[in-house]
């Protein structure tokens, strides 16, 4: 069963001020299920995880409406302002929606990137704990400290890092992003995405140039916590759906000791375990 572990859908109206820009004109416009459906009929996906791309309830709700609607989105990763006092009570009353699987706070914008190691946090943390909740981490490499700092204090929540933490691909740098990332594999409730690599790759969105990053991210994170996502439609600035996974799928396969069964967890069995897919 192939499951495709991260895409978004948007509407433009909805995005004023926010991400993408007109200059991306590739995708620069909304998308909803049936743009994306003949990718995943060619590509025989079965179904996906819903992320949220705007940090705002009204977006979560729009993505649970759409999960609704739509049975192939067989999960979704909302937003919650997770320091707001009633953050426990509000991840309780999403968290009554069948389809709701995670919550995603954009670390990625926040000016402060010690933020994810507040203790402050901790009420939220504790409720998504309770609630079966998994923490998507959309972070760079200068957040997997801070990262870790969290994820040793709540062994109980489940975290999977959003894009491999976007490495510096284009600039061919390792460091400290391999280091990081493997002393946040250590912890054996952190998985990661082999998601959103290929934008981060510049002017050589190849698999020669991710062939080290994703090489390292299996050597640390085995074949049983690695997760395939297409980052669709961000994807379609560089490439095409069935390209991607082509990609993706020789790069796993090229791994020593790979097998037809770590294949099958890392396109599909994981996102079903860490996500409770249904």
């Amino acid at each position: 069963m192939l499951i495709d572990a991260h895409q978004h859908f948007w509407k433009l109206a909805d995005r004023a001020g926010q991400w993408p820009p007109a200059a991306l004109a590739a995708i620069y416009r909304d998308f909803g299920p049936a743009d994306l459906q003949p990718a995943l009929a060619q590509c025989r996906v079965t179904g996906t995880v819903l992320v949220q791309s705007l940090p705002t309830l009204a977006d979560t709700h729009y993505l649970l409406e759409m999960a609704q609607r739509n049975p192939f989105v067989l999960g979704v990763v909302g937003w919650v302002d997770l320091l707001a006092a009633d953050a426990p009570a509000q991840i309780a009353a999403l968290a009554q929606h069948p389809k709701l699987k995670g919550l995603r706070p954009m670390l990625q914008d926040l000016p402060d990137i010690q933020w994810i190691a507040n203790p402050a946090l901790a009420p939220a943390l504790c409720a998504m704990e309770a609630h079966g909740l998994v923490f998507d981490a959309l972070v760079l490499p200068q957040h997997l400290q801070a990262l870790r700092i969290m994820a040793q204090r709540h062994p109980a929540l489940s975290i999977v890092i959003d894009h491999a933490a976007k490495p510096e691909i284009a600039e061919q740098r390792l460091e400290p992003w391999r280091t990081h990332l493997q002393a946040l594999a250590t912890l054996p409730q952190v998985h990661c995405k082999l998601s959103g690599l290929l934008t981060e790759a510049g002017d050589s969105p190849n698999a020669q140039a991710l062939g080290p990053y994703v090489d390292h991210a299996l050597k640390v994170f085995g074949v049983r916590r690695l997760i395939w996502g297409s980052d669709w439609p961000v994807l379609q600035l560089v490439a095409d759906y069935p390209d991607w996974l082509a990609m993706a799928r020789a790069l796993c396969r090229a791994h020593a000791g790979m097998d037809d069964a770590g294949m099958a967890a890392i396109f599909g069995g994981n996102a079903r375990r860490l996500y409770h897919l249904d």
